[in-house]
């Protein structure tokens, strides 16, 4: 059932994170990009009028002004929040391998008898932190001693949840892969309209009039840089977190085995 209610929530979250995303960058690229773009495009073609010798000078805005740059800065800023939710997620679950989960004295040996109580207490958790990693495994660890009586059984339980546990992490991680790989693509259908316009105003060029053909391989080339510096930025934040997952899992198997496997005693 909590896995039930939880996943709208991030479902929830992604959509509306999508539409936020949107909406800023939209207005960003209404409001401010795509205004200076033209007003920098119209004063480089006054100067080149008045004087045939001018060097065209760059602008950022002119580079990231095509639909392709505004669609990647969205799917940016989507990854981007939800590798912060994944993050807070992560980061609350670390913090509780800091806590005294079982609060038994120090070198004090665990039976089997003492199995009902150490359950009594991780139950008695928040709702959000007894369905955490750390307080499962612990849990299904004191499940199997009580039953089973055989620390090995033990061992082997725990490392199994959190093996399952790093395995959801790692495909919960696909969605974000996804707008990874979008980015680039995205940057590549700016390329090929870009060369299909140059192509379409060949004929002009032919003419002595290289002006649209130039804009159009621009974009070509703009939206390619723009995609791929975005994929580089976000690929760097995915593969942070991806650590994070990692060393969430592994130090949940020390603790374990710390605190609980060593000390059991049948």
């Amino acid at each position: 059932m909590t896995m039930k209610k939880a996943f709208p929530a991030e479902f929830v979250y992604q959509v509306f994170s999508l539409l936020i995303a949107f909406i800023i960058v939209h207005a960003l690229y209404v409001t401010l990009i795509r205004p200076q773009a033209d007003a920098f495009m119209r004063q480089e073609a006054a100067n080149m009028q008045a004087d045939p010798a001018y060097v065209q000078q760059r602008s950022f805005f002119v580079v990231i002004k095509d639909y392709e740059q505004e669609t990647c800065f969205v799917l940016m800023l989507w990854a981007l929040s939800i590798l912060v939710y994944k993050g807070r997620g992560v980061y609350s679950q670390q913090k509780l391998l800091e806590l005294d989960l079982l609060k038994l004295p120090e070198n004090l040996p665990i039976g089997p008898e003492d199995t009902r109580e150490l359950a009594g207490r991780l139950q008695s958790l928040p709702e959000p932190a007894r369905e955490s990693l750390l307080p499962r495994a612990l849990l299904t660890a004191i499940e199997r001693f009580g039953a089973t009586r055989n620390v090995q059984d033990v061992s082997t339980a725990a490392r199994a949840i959190c093996d399952s546990e790093g395995e959801r992490l790692e495909s919960e991680l696909s969605i974000i892969r996804y707008i990874a790989w979008a980015i680039p693509s995205v940057g590549f259908i700016g390329t090929v309209r870009g060369i299909g316009n140059a192509l379409g105003q060949a004929h002009r060029a032919v003419e002595g009039d290289i002006t649209g053909v130039t804009a159009s391989l621009g974009v070509a080339f703009n939206s390619t840089f723009i995609a791929l510096v975005i994929s580089i930025v976000l690929m760097f934040f995915v593969h942070q977190l991806q650590l994070m997952q990692e060393r969430l899992v592994l130090d949940s198997e020390r603790y374990v085995d710390r605190w609980m496997v060593r000390r059991m005693k049948t």
